[in-house]
């Protein structure tokens, strides 16, 4: 399989790992925590839950927003058959994005929040990058 899908699969499947510790952290909240909140009372931003539980929230929702951008360019380089493009720089936006989750579910202190800000730029500039690359042979 080639770098490009693996950095998606890998990007996918992180995502899905933090949904799985949401889930299990909000079935904690729901069913054992002193301060139980049901089920269907959970805030979609996290607001409800202190602490590790918002940042674990916001961290998942934060890889729902970047994943489609990056589906979307990698179908685009497939379906072209221009993977190549991303080839040598792709696996930098998998290792941006989990190192960007683990500092974000770690802490919130201004040199974190610096961290993740710079993580994100990384990541943000690989995929225009990507797209200028893609589209621009299209009006050439």
């Amino acid at each position: 399989m080639n770098t490009t899908l693996y950095a998606l699969s890998g990007f996918a499947g992180w995502t899905l790992l933090l949904t799985f510790a949401l889930v299990n952290m909000r079935m904690y909240h729901a069913f054992f925590s002193a301060d139980k909140i049901a089920l269907n009372k959970f805030a979609p931003d996290g607001a409800d839950v202190q602490g590790f539980g918002q940042r674990l929230t916001r961290a998942h929702l934060n890889c729902i927003e970047m994943l489609p951008a990056f589906a979307a360019l990698v179908i685009v380089a497939a379906l072209s058959s221009q993977l190549a493009i991303m080839e040598a720089t792709v696996m930098y936006v998998l290792y941006a994005r989990i190192a960007q989750s683990v500092v974000h579910m770690i802490s919130t202190s201004m040199v974190a929040v610096l961290i993740r800000a710079t993580l994100w730029t990384v990541q943000l500039v690989l995929l225009i990058t990507y797209a200028y690359q893609l589209i621009i042979p299209m009006f050439a």
